[in-house]
């Protein structure tokens, strides 16, 4: 029975060549997955900047979990411990939670000296993301961000319905995500799908002879720049 009464045996001794195997193969997965994350990513922010966590993320949950796993006494510290941390910084993107999971689930397993099957597993989520993304490049379907900022004239009715109609007529689906509007300007946002090249030449034509003055901008979300 330990000190405390609790008869919770003591630690066990940790195993430092096992613990810095660990973390090498732990280091290598994290450049691993910042290079996936940076490469096949399709997120707006900046890719490279949150890749960075990535190694941080998964050494420190080996350590959490090489330390906590030979003794009870510890491991129920921990769950005290993270009772009162609070994580408030928000993640928008579910392709950013998804590759944070991945990182930690990789720590798990490595803090558990599960080496092989973890590398394997984590190289074959990896492959897979990578095929699905292959695939969507060798399709002519683009996923498009389509920002307008115009002055609607005096006496139009209703323009954003009327943006929507003029829109819809050109691509597959049309998903509203911001508007903005000050003073007499109006910035509005759309997530698009449009099934060929073409169609963006035409919602630019249209957009133009129906509003004149009109401002548009496409942005292909999967080609963002990571920098």
């Amino acid at each position: 029975m330990d000190s405390l009464g609790l008869g919770l045996a003591p630690a066990a001794p940790l195993s430092i060549p096992s613990l810095l195997i660990s973390l090498a193969v732990g280091v290598a997965l994290a450049f691993l997955m910042r290079w996936h994350f940076e490469r096949f990513g399709s997120t707006l922010s900046n890719r490279s900047e949150f890749a960075q966590v990535f190694p941080l993320l998964i050494l420190t949950t080996i350590l959490i979990i090489t330390v906590v796993k030979s003794s009870l006494a510890l491991s129920l510290g921990l769950v005290g411990a993270l009772s009162i941390v609070r994580f408030r910084t928000p993640i928008k993107e579910p392709e950013e939670l998804a590759y944070l999971f991945i990182a930690i689930a990789s720590g798990l397993g490595l803090g558990a000296d599960q080496i092989l099957p973890t590398v394997v597993a984590v190289l074959f989520i990896l492959g897979i993301v990578a095929v699905q993304r292959w695939s969507r490049e060798g399709s002519e379907q683009a996923n498009l961000y389509l920002s307008i900022d115009f002055t609607p004239a005096e006496g139009t009715e209703r323009p954003i319905d009327r943006l929507a109609e003029i829109i819809s007529r050109h691509v597959d689906s049309a998903d509203l995500r911001r508007v903005d509007a000050r003073d007499d300007a109006v910035e509005v946002t759309y997530f698009l799908d449009v099934a060929a090249p073409e169609k963006i030449s035409a919602v630019i034509e249209d957009l133009q002879h129906s509003f004149p003055g009109i401002g548009v901008t496409f942005i292909d979300q999967n080609q963002l720049p990571s920098v």
